[in-house]
């Protein structure tokens, strides 16, 4: 080897030796002469830490020396970058990349929700001691959304980025429909297969995917990352009754997190961002995804539409990412990490989207008895919303129940919201209703 400082190796120390830790390992030892070629260097692990030693991860550590201190390991002087997967928004994972940034240390996360609640701060620590903060293993997997949004785009004003951005939704949403099966049961089957969680609430309520989201959205439209402001609505309360109905109408139904810029009339610009299940026509690219696989849509003014699509977790492409990351820096790469220095990134206010139009699916389960129909759509004429369609169906399970679907023609949110405002502590509905947006292409 040569004694050149180019040839000299990218020192790692490693935090956290899940699946994801333990892929890049393998990872590392697999293609060591490729990534030796392409980084310029060798990439070693020096150092690795975790919560239990003993534990078997099928993986040779013995190689490594053993901190049981993680944020000791920013201190070390044989140490040149640290790559945290411990997970977590606060606690060990922050303490570790605080203590890295601050010691001139480039940091490779996989950690979203830490990114999503700290990542300014973060970034402004890596600023400050002109080294990299890389995170592209934290949004959708082994898709390269991150690198493609801050580099690939760089040209072109970013109109809309959205997309699937959680594998065990997609999975659970995609196998109803595949099968029939209502979403209890389905969760089930996705937990026995290693799709979902023991505790799967973040995943399910949504919150996984605007954590991605609010990611993106700073480096898409050089926001300042706002996680409280996103709008959440997970899937627990889709039916397989939903499933099939949107399948009849020519739809899917998938979570999709959703973000733009709104430009007001000389007044500053807001953020829109929010996830929730969305109606996707058969004819939409995303309406293809299924499984646990992720997809994302960046719409730019001079690039046209643009599909990332990919595994969005697992061992091979999560630690593929961070890989990735590690031979950036190995190249010196650093780079402001939501693509432009925080302190130019923008504070915007949330948007308020009662005015925007959209064409809506609304399901109401409702008593079985004379009158209920007439009531739903007195509240919808009242609050000017326009019926496209309109479906009745009996419940097999329970003969005292009936589900009335609706689809509406394009008419502003705010009109949705004052019909259902209308039926509020209405008798004849047996449980709230659920609206579906219908995403537009």
């Amino acid at each position: 080897m040569s004694d050149s400082p180019a040839a000299k190796p990218l020192r790692i120390a490693l935090a956290g030796l899940g699946t994801v830790g333990a892929g890049v390992i393998r990872l590392l030892e697999t293609n060591r002469d490729l990534l030796t070629a392409r980084a310029g260097r060798p990439l070693e692990v020096v150092a690795v830490s975790a919560r239990d030693r003993t534990k078997d991860r099928g993986v040779d550590l013995s190689r490594f020396d053993w901190v049981d201190d993680m944020a000791a390991m920013a201190q070390r002087e044989d140490v040149d970058v640290v790559v945290e997967l411990v997970g977590g928004s606060d606690g060990p994972a922050l303490a570790l990349a605080r203590a890295a940034l601050k010691k001139g240390k480039p940091l490779v996360t996989a950690n979203k929700a830490m990114i999503a609640h700290h990542g300014l701060a973060l970034a402004e620590l890596a600023e400050a001691s002109d080294v990299a903060l890389k995170f592209e293993a934290a949004v959708a997997g082994g898709i390269p959304v991150v690198k493609g949004l801050r580099e690939g785009t760089a040209a072109n004003a970013l109109e809309r980025i959205y997309g699937i951005l959680n594998g065990t939704c997609n999975y659970i949403l995609s196998t109803m429909e595949d099968t029939g099966a209502d979403f209890g049961e389905t969760l089930k089957q996705a937990q026995l297969l290693g799709y979902a969680e023991a505790d799967p609430t973040f995943d399910i309520e949504g919150v996984d995917a605007a954590h991605k989201l609010a990611i993106l959205a700073a480096i898409g439209f050089g926001a300042k990352v706002d996680f409280d402001s996103v709008r959440v609505t997970g899937i627990t309360r889709v039916q397989a009754a939903d499933i099939a109905q949107a399948d009849t109408l020519g739809y899917v139904i998938r979570l999709i997190a959703m973000t733009d810029i709104e430009q007001g009339d000389g007044s500053e610009p807001t953020l829109l961002q929010r996830v929730r299940p969305c109606l996707v026509s058969r004819e939409h690219p995303l309406a293809s995804v299924d499984g646990p696989t992720n997809a994302v849509v960046a719409e730019g003014n001079f690039s046209g539409r643009l599909l990332f699509q990919g595994a969005g977790a697992g061992d091979g492409p999560t630690a593929s990412a961070v890989v990735a990351d590690l031979i950036d820096i190995a190249r010196d790469e650093v780079g402001a990490p939501f693509s432009i220095p925080v302190a130019q990134l923008k504070s915007m206010p949330p948007t308020e989207s009662g005015h925007r139009m959209e064409r809506t699916y609304i399901r109401f389960t409702v008593a079985d008895r004379p009158g209920v129909l007439a009531e739903i759509t007195a509240a919808m004429r009242d609050a000017g919303v326009s019926i496209e369609s309109l479906i009745q169906k009996g419940r097999e399970d329970d003969g005292g129940e009936v589900l009335v679907a609706m689809v509406t023609h394009e008419g502003p949110e705010r009109s949705v919201r004052e019909a259902l405002a209308l039926l509020e502590g209405s008798e004849s509905l047996t449980a709230p209703p659920l609206v579906l947006p219908i995403l537009r292409d």
